[in-house]
């Protein structure tokens, strides 16, 4: 995952997220969720060994889809690992390194960033709503689509993607983020002739495109 990427992000990648129909607020963590307390404690003062870091991100990148309603321990432990790494971005770049889930769930959340960034973007709503006028339904996103396009349809994809990572369906999640990177790189030259300043989103549909195969391949 390259720093470009991350610094086109807000540092709240860890919100509230809806569709029509649902909310984050909706799920509940596994009981078989959660956070190793040596592992924190030892993580935050700087003398965990290599290992335990690996395992300490796997469980911290099985909780992030539920953060809305973690526990009071583990969002206290949560806050203080964020606070040791230094915020959500950093957070996303710490679980980068290590492959497997930890780095494709922040690969993914990276990408529903972008999504985030871009989804009220007059420009490229405009450029969405006039391709589907074509094509209803880009390839792959049929199920994810609602049939009009608004300033919500892809924070609405991000809720997906994120939902299904929160149920243990990442092949799926994978599949959703390809196909809608896929689909704003179509878009994104007609979305730059209406608002030039969002050129650079072409470029980053393929980091991500790429950085998310990289990343599931480990898994």
């Amino acid at each position: 995952m390259r720093n470009r990427t991350l610094s086109k992000i807000g540092t709240q990648l860890l919100r509230l997220r809806h569709d029509s129909s649902q909310s984050s607020q909706d799920r509940a963590v596994p009981a078989d969720y959660g956070l190793d307390h040596r592992q924190v404690a030892e993580f935050v003062a700087g003398t965990l060994d290599a290992e335990g870091e690996a395992a300490l991100a796997h469980q911290v990148a099985r909780l992030l889809p539920f953060h809305w309603t973690w526990p009071n321990r583990v969002a206290e432990e949560m806050s203080q690992i964020m606070d040791h790494v230094g915020d959500q971005r950093e957070l996303m770049a710490w679980l980068d390194r290590h492959p497997g889930l930890p780095r494709l769930v922040a690969r993914l959340y990276v990408f529903m960033g972008l999504l985030d960034r871009y989804s009220a973007v007059p420009a490229v709503v405009t450029a969405m709503r006039e391709y589907r006028e074509r094509t209803p339904y880009p390839p792959g996103l049929e199920p994810y689509l609602v049939p009009a396009t608004g300033d919500d349809t892809l924070a609405s994809i991000a809720f997906r993607v994120e939902k299904l990572v929160g149920e243990g369906r990442t092949r799926e999640a994978v599949e959703l983020a390809l196909a809608t990177a896929a689909w704003l790189q179509q878009i994104a030259p007609r979305a730059r002739e209406l608002t030039p300043e969002v050129g650079d989103l072409n470029e980053l549909m393929g980091q991500a495109r790429q950085d998310i195969r990289a990343a599931a391949a480990d898994i």
